[in-house]
């Protein structure tokens, strides 16, 4: 959908959006967007790895759990 815009489309939209918010608004909108989208691309980077280091975390304790219940037979 986004793909099919092109530059007129993002043109039309740009005056469109001057017309309606003003020349005065238009920057603090696009702050305000672009802040946005900078805190969901981070949030969505932190669940992704968030998982992946969970995951991590979870099989090397699998492992100290495997190892505490096996103790060596060295030192005596």
């Amino acid at each position: 959908m986004l793909q099919n815009i092109g530059i007129p489309g993002l043109i039309l939209i740009l005056v469109i959006a001057l017309i309606i918010f003003g020349p005065s608004k238009l920057p603090e909108i696009g702050r305000a967007f672009g802040s946005t989208l900078k805190e969901f691309k981070k949030a969505t980077n932190d669940l992704v790895n968030g998982d992946s280091e969970e995951k991590k975390n979870t099989e090397d304790g699998n492992k100290l759990q495997a190892i505490e219940k096996n103790p060596s037979k060295t030192g005596s």
